[in-house]
C-alpha cells in the first residue's frame, strides 16, 4: 500500500515541486493539492490522506489553524512546511498536532525518509525544537491529565529522552540497547499513554514535569 499524502501550499510552484518528488517514488500517492487552508482542510476530509504536507503561512486560514482542525478531528498526520527553521510558527504548529517540520528547501531524499518515518509515528524532533515546543505548553498544563502509572522504569526513562528530543539511535547510546529494542520501549510509551507519535510525548514530558523547561 502506498502513502497516500495531500500538498497544501499557496505557492503552486512549491506544490509542483513536491508532487514530482512524491510521484517518483513508488511508494507514494499524491491525492489531492490546496492553495490555502481553508479548502486544504475540506480537502484532506474529501480525499482521506494518510500525511499532509502542510504550508505554515496562507491566506485565508493559516497552517497552524488547518493543523488544529485535521488534528483533533481526523487521522491524518502534518508535517509543516516552512521556509524559516525554527520559527515560532513551527513550534506552533508542532504543538497544535503536527507531527514534524521541513524546510521548502529540502533534499529530495530527507523529504521521503521525513514521510515515512511520520507515516509510522516515528519522527524525532531535533533537541532545539522539542525544547521550544514543550515550552509553549502553559505551566498550569503540568501534571495534566495524561497517567504515567502505567509506564515502566525503563519505558519512563525512554519518555524523557523523547522530550529531550533524542532520537532511537541516541536513545540505544545512551541507555546501552539496541535500536530495536529502543522502537519497542517508544511504541510502548506511545500506546499505553495514548499517544500519536513523538511529538506528542515531548509535549507530556514537559507538562508532567519530566524535563525542565
Amino acid at each position: 500500500m502506498r502513502i497516500r499524502v495531500a500538498i497544501v501550499d499557496d505557492q503552486a510552484l512549491v506544490r509542483t515541486g513536491f508532487r514530482l518528488v512524491l510521484e517518483a517514488d513508488g511508494d507514494f500517492q499524491v491525492v489531492g493539492e490546496a492553495g490555502d487552508g481553508r479548502s486544504g482542510v475540506a480537502m484532506v476530509e474529501r480525499t482521506r490522506p494518510d500525511v499532509v504536507l502542510m504550508d505554515v503561512r496562507m491566506p485565508d486560514l493559516d497552517g497552524i489553524a488547518a493543523t488544529r482542525i485535521l488534528t483533533r478531528h481526523g487521522s491524518a498526520r502534518v508535517v509543516v512546511l516552512t521556509t524559516f527553521d525554527v520559527d515560532q510558527y513551527v513550534a506552533e504548529a508542532l504543538h497544535a498536532g503536527a507531527s514534524a517540520f521541513l524546510l521548502k528547501d529540502v533534499h529530495p531524499a530527507t523529504l521521503l525518509s521525513t514521510l515515512r518515518d511520520v507515516h509510522a509515528g516515528d519522527a524525532a524532533l531535533p533537541p532545539s525544537v522539542a525544547r521550544r515546543v514543550g515550552e509553549l505548553a502553559a505551566p498550569e498544563q503540568r501534571g495534566s491529565d495524561v497517567d504515567l502509572a502505567p509506564l515502566s522504569g525503563r519505558e519512563r526513562e525512554v519518555l524523557v529522552a523523547m522530550g529531550q528530543g533524542l532520537t532511537n539511535g541516541e536513545i540505544a547510546a545512551r541507555m546501552f540497547l539496541s535500536e530495536s529494542t529502543v522502537k519497542t520501549h517508544v511504541g510502548r510509551v506511545l500506546g499505553k499513554l495514548g499517544l500519536r507519535d513523538r511529538v506528542q510525548a515531548v509535549i507530556v514530558a514537559y507538562e508532567q514535569g519530566l524535563v525542565g523547561r
